[in-house]
């Protein structure tokens, strides 16, 4: 395949409006045929951005057209449906995180793909974020020395949700903020520091009308000796550093997040060429009698739809290997079974 990969998007709510269309409308990769959303108010949106994408209410409508591929970003419950309905169609498949709300699900659905020659891929975006690479680079420079404790975060101040499906769904409808930015998170950390021995989790709901958790702590202890501290929360006014490393040699520090999200939500796209930039994010080094700054990498969440597009007309490794996705969904499973959501 050697034209522009035919893309429907199904769902235009907060992924599919900052995370997927910004590139897919906008990569010379592919072209965003079909957009899914019965509002109007974002059927405009959509036309905006792409003036040429078809616009229609229902999955079912996408079958008109052919596509190569179809992006799923919608409720968390309803993703394996989408993807399995893709797939018995032969067509392939980028689903947002988490794939599914459980990880049996999850590995049908990959036995699936596999069964039909489909190719599935799950959308960790957040491996191109540019303050995860900037760490990547620090870790393979050996600055840090051996890393003891790795602390990263995901938390805003949002203690009144809007009435979506993330404020009321329960638990089993994949709600909740271990759902949310949880995948993010377990799977940054064992990519950087490899398998889980043993974890601890707590889940707590703080807000009236959460239908699940909204407030996330989990420990992790890597076989490599490495212990993981990772918080999400929804309630949290003073967010704290996105990450801190703590290694035999110095620590790394640095607050804030990754730009890309808001950069698309104020408009921009991957297009435009401060797409990724923040410059007023640096990063603090302190070592033994020195301390410097580190620049941030520019983020690029493109390259999991450049890779991807590789995959699909090359056959290439995707660019998310669906056992990681896999693993994460395991242990997300577990701290669910074995850890009570205090509040509920």
């Amino acid at each position: 395949m050697t034209q522009r990969i035919r893309t429907a998007l199904v769902g235009y709510g907060h992924g599919g409006q900052l995370q997927f269309a910004p590139h897919l409308a906008t990569s010379p990769d592919y072209e965003l045929t079909t957009v899914v959303t019965g509002d109007p108010v974002k059927a405009n949106a959509v036309h905006r951005l792409s003036p040429a994408t078809r616009v229609v209410a229902t999955v079912e409508e996408i079958w008109d057209q052919p596509h190569d591929l179809v992006a799923v970003s919608t409720p968390h419950i309803t993703h394996v449906a989408i993807a399995r309905e893709a797939i018995a169609r032969g067509v392939s498949v980028l689903v947002d995180k988490p794939m599914a709300v459980n990880s049996t699900a999850a590995r049908e659905l990959v036995e699936e793909a596999a069964s039909a020659g489909v190719l599935l891929e799950s959308f960790q975006n957040r491996r191109w974020d540019g303050d995860f690479m900037t760490l990547q680079g620090l870790l393979a420079s050996g600055e840090l020395g051996d890393v003891r404790v790795f602390e990263s975060r995901f938390s805003w101040w949002d203690p009144v949700p809007a009435a979506t499906w993330k404020a009321s769904a329960t638990v089993s409808e994949g709600g909740g903020a271990l759902f949310d930015m949880g995948p993010h998170l377990l799977d940054q950390a064992i990519l950087l520091f490899g398998p889980i021995e043993s974890w601890y989790a707590e889940l707590d709901s703080w807000r009236p009308a959460s239908g699940a958790d909204d407030d996330v702590v989990i420990m992790l202890s890597h076989r490599s000796g490495v212990r993981s501290r990772l918080w999400t929360s929804c309630v949290d006014r003073d967010f704290g550093p996105r990450f801190r490393v703590v290694g035999s040699r110095a620590s790394y520090t640095l607050a804030g997040l990754d730009p890309q999200e808001h950069q698309a939500e104020n408009g921009m796209t991957a297009a435009d060429p401060g797409f990724g930039i923040d410059n007023s994010r640096v990063g603090r080094l302190v070592g033994e009698g020195c301390e410097r700054a580190v620049p941030t990498l520019r983020g690029e969440h493109g390259r999991l739809f450049a890779g991807l597009a590789v995959s699909i007309r090359e056959g290439a490794p995707l660019p998310v290997p669906l056992e990681d996705s896999l693993q994460v969904l395991e242990i997300i499973d577990a701290i669910h079974a074995a850890t009570v959501i205090r509040g509920h």
